[in-house]
């Protein structure tokens, strides 16, 4: 269900200290998560735009409000870009008329969202999975993989950011149709209502509804406070030299601080105490069978300092000084990275080469073009936002204890 997100205007003028300071220098400051802080509203009844937006025409001034639509292909989304330098990514909106040309029944559309009614006239979004077919919908226009464009994102402008959100969430709602074609109770199939909000069984004596879900996955940074270190691990699928938080899911009855003391344990053997809440993520480019995740990011303290990595679940855990992790994200070019990913796009829409133009870790190297030694993930994932809030500030303590202390600020609390 698309919920109200404050508009980036909002936001700015709201802009976070804590978050904007959560970027090393000399990078550009981030206005919000990546996938997070959606500009779109959602009306209160969006099933009945369903009717005109299939009888929609060019110019009909019986129906002036607006019907645009996102194309997405393999859950990749229809881009376009402009000629800025370097140049910045846009989704690649269809007027309403254009899909007349395509079979399509109404069910098969998933409302986004509208945006604030101007001069008369409000703009509804839609979006569409036409994974079936090869047409091009126009010159200048492509497909691109959802994680080259979060990385081609640049993160210090709103509007790109905004850009993102809605893609990740149309991603995410036709993933989520894509698995739920079955009703889970009865096995009978299963159609979209409500404009693509829910889901019901077609089976008289059953109509079970179900409605998009969203796996929360804990995501920690383990701080030893006495020795004025992280706990960062490496995964055998993580490209040579990267390095991130511990992550896991969480089991049934759980909370998320028990989560992250298992998983922390689990993984590596170091028994947590205290567990603090930082911020949360949405994040829609995980595997296929969990399209519509939540990261719910933590501090987590340390009580115990011996190293016992479980190898089924992870490569390497080590301890990290301060200094180290600081010279990495210092030296690590994350914005040169992302100019560069943002041209690669450019060339995808253009046509310019072959094949998928993805972003490649290499693009992440030191000024005198040496390969840096050491690296975490760039600023459109929260790992990021957390080791470097601990690398440029002390942590504030909260209080499972009952005790009175700071609490973290973060743009998931407005």
């Amino acid at each position: 269900m698309l919920l109200f997100r404050p508009s980036f205007s909002s936001l700015l003028s709201l802009a976070n200290p804590f978050l904007l300071s959560s970027i090393s220098r000399p990078l550009a400051m981030a206005t919000s998560h990546a996938f997070a802080g959606n500009p779109l509203k959602s009306c209160l009844k969006p099933e009945s735009l369903t009717p005109f937006l299939l009888s929609s025409e060019e110019n009909d001034s019986s129906n002036p409000d607006r019907f645009l639509i996102l194309p997405i292909r393999k859950g990749r989304p229809l881009a376009r870009t402009d000629d800025s330098n370097p140049p910045r990514w846009k989704l690649g909106w269809l007027d309403s008329t254009r899909l007349k040309e395509v079979a399509v029944k109404g069910d098969e559309f998933v409302y986004l969202g509208s945006d604030d009614k101007t001069e008369g006239c409000q703009c509804h979004y839609w979006s569409i999975d036409l994974s079936e077919g090869n047409r091009e919908w126009g010159e200048g226009m492509a497909f691109v993989e959802l994680r080259t464009l979060m990385v081609a994102t640049d993160w210090a402008d709103a509007d790109s950011m905004g850009q993102l959100a809605i893609a990740g969430h149309a991603r995410a709602l036709l993933e989520w149709h894509g698995l739920t074609k079955f009703c889970g109770s009865c096995g009978t199939k299963m159609v979209p209502t409500s404009a693509g909000r829910r889901k019901q069984c077609t089976n008289d004596s059953c109509k079970k509804r179900i409605y998009p879900r969203v796996d929360p996955v804990v995501i920690m940074l383990v701080i030893d406070k006495e020795n004025d270190r992280a706990l960062l691990s490496r995964q055998s699928r993580f490209v040579p030299r990267m390095w991130s938080c511990l992550a896991g899911f969480i089991e049934p009855g759980e909370s998320l601080e028990e989560a992250v003391r298992r998983e922390t344990l689990e993984e590596t053997g170091i028994e947590v105490g205290e567990v603090i809440y930082h911020s949360s993520q949405p994040w829609p480019v995980g595997p296929s069978s969990m399209p519509c995740q939540l990261m719910v990011g933590f501090f987590a303290y340390a009580k115990s300092l011996d190293i016992h990595v479980d190898k089924k679940e992870l490569e390497d855990a080590q301890w990290h000084s301060r200094e180290e992790v600081k010279k990495a994200i210092t030296f690590t070019e994350y914005e040169k990275a992302q100019k560069s990913t943002a041209v690669k796009v450019d060339q995808a829409c253009k046509g310019v080469g072959q094949g998928p133009h993805g972003f490649s870790f290499n693009d992440y190297a030191l000024e005198s073009g040496e390969m840096a030694p050491m690296f975490i993930p760039g600023p459109f994932a929260i790992a990021h936002h957390l080791i470097s809030t601990w690398v440029n500030q002390d942590v504030p303590v909260t209080g499972e204890s009952g005790t009175s202390l700071k609490r973290m600020n973060s743009l998931s609390n407005l």
